[in-house]
């Protein structure tokens, strides 16, 4: 029978710090949303925002960068635990287009349909599912998506796409400090979650390979290693492409 990498659990945090779960996170992400209604009359801005995506194997530290970046921007950080997490959950799905049509009404089915056309992916209900939960997150605020895809689902020019590479010996031994286990079993743990990670993107997003002119910025940690020089990389690149400026923390 074929490995899985269930067999090993990443909750949102495996790199260090522990974060809120998905679960938490969305029904605090929903109350949220529901005082933002108030908002709403008072002329609150729900058009689509700049969000940054960073696309990484696991090991290649893309998560202590959107920490990082997180406290350098102040954007939210949303993995793909909490973005499968809200795919997946069809209540709040509902709840997230309901907030998303009462703000701007029909925006999201113009915003699917020209998607259709553009990203020929988006045929069955997983995709649509996924797409509708990060396209209303990212009309509600500024955000660093971590995984996913998320940078082929939004709109090009609205986000700075991020691709974190570095060496196969790099990740494998971070993966072993992280789980606590020796190279050689790390080793065999990355081989079949990188191998689910092609099998996702092949079904999900119609993709043998992941291609470098998806990306606005490809960034070797082998030869940045600090994660924090990396966030403000990212951070200046992105006031750069979006003529913004973000505070110095």
């Amino acid at each position: 029978m074929k490995k899985t990498s269930d067999e090993t659990v990443y909750p949102p945090g495996y790199y260090g710090r522990k974060m809120m779960n998905a679960a938490d996170w969305a029904g605090t992400q929903v109350r949220q949303w529901e005082r933002a209604q108030a908002e709403r009359k008072k002329g609150k801005d729900f058009s689509q925002k700049p969000c940054i995506c960073l696309s990484r194997g696991i090991g290649a530290g893309a998560l202590e960068v959107a920490e990082f970046l997180s406290k350098r921007t102040g954007y939210p950080v949303i993995d793909k635990e909490i973005i499968e997490h809200m795919a997946k959950d069809s209540s709040l799905t509902e709840k997230i287009i309901k907030f998303f049509d009462e703000r701007l009404p029909g925006k999201m089915n113009e915003l699917l349909v020209a998607l259709s056309i553009e990203k020929k992916f988006l045929a069955n209900d997983y995709v649509k599912q996924l797409a509708k939960t990060v396209t209303a997150l990212s009309h509600t605020d500024p955000t660093i998506f971590v995984g996913r895809g998320t940078h082929l689902i939004l709109p090009r020019h609205s986000i700075l796409s991020v691709q974190l590479v570095c060496n196969k010996k790099r990740r494998i031994e971070k993966l072993a400090i992280m789980l606590d286990i020796d190279k050689s079993e790390a080793e065999k743990r990355l081989n079949i979650i990188d191998e689910e990670h092609h099998e996702f993107f092949k079904a999900v997003y119609l993709r043998e390979k992941i291609s470098s002119d998806e990306f606005d910025l490809i960034i070797n940690m082998d030869h940045i290693k600090s994660e924090h020089q990396v966030a403000q990389i990212i951070a200046c690149a992105f006031e750069q492409k979006f003529q913004v400026h973000l505070k110095n923390k």
